[in-house]
């Protein structure tokens, strides 16, 4: 990391460090219990981060072949799947997590990850119900309100798409500069051009 210079350091660095101990974690997990699927789930979310798609949708499997009910497993793996280009599998992937386990503190997380799989599938409106269902679930979860002024901005509904990237910036500056400016390490390039694609038909002009 010596080399890299800049504003962006202080979030690559930490993004980084975060990564390689949860990584470390993670393997520590499996080694000490290889037949553990929460183990091969993290692992999993790790390499995801990382934006090794292909590595995390084998770990979520190898989970899943343990503990087929594991409701994280299907979350690692329908994300793995929908930042891969393949978003329809992806939903189903979350649709059974969130029925595997309805109750708790990941829905707005994983009703988001489902609107993003039908923003890349240009079903806009589908987009737009979720993510208000995700947004409904915690309004204070701030990273659904990009992706509905997107999915927004695709349909035209310009003044909705506008009011919505404002709340967007507005609720978490750093990461919707952290995650626009720059493309994360698991969105490809098609997908994040999707994304800004949507966000300029919202109203952001960068």
């Amino acid at each position: 990391m010596g080399s890299h210079s800049g504003r962006h350091r202080t979030q690559t660095y930490s993004l980084t460090e975060a990564q390689n101990s949860a990584e470390a974690l993670a393997r520590r997990a499996i080694a000490l219990d290889p037949a553990g699927a929460e183990g091969h789930s993290t692992l999993g979310f790790v390499l995801w981060l990382r934006g090794d798609s292909e590595g995390a949708v084998a770990e979520a499997r190898q989970a899943l072949a343990i503990s087929p009910n594991l409701a994280f497993a299907h979350a690692v793996l329908g994300a793995a799947l929908i930042f891969s280009g393949q978003p329809q599998d992806g939903i189903v992937a979350f649709q059974t997590a969130i029925r595997l386990d309805p109750h708790q503190s990941m829905l707005p997380s994983r009703l988001m990850h489902m609107a993003i799989g039908f923003y890349f599938c240009r079903e806009y409106e589908a987009a737009v119900g979720v993510a208000k269902q995700a947004i409904r679930s915690n309004p204070d979860y701030p990273l659904t309100y990009r992706w509905l002024a997107a999915a927004l901005g695709q349909i035209g509904q310009t003044a909705e798409a506008k009011e919505t990237l404002a709340k967007a910036i507005a609720v978490a500056p750093a990461s919707f500069d952290l995650y626009v400016r720059n493309r994360a390490p698991w969105i490809r390039p098609e997908d994040h051009a999707h994304m800004i694609e949507g966000l300029g038909r919202a109203g952001w002009d960068g």
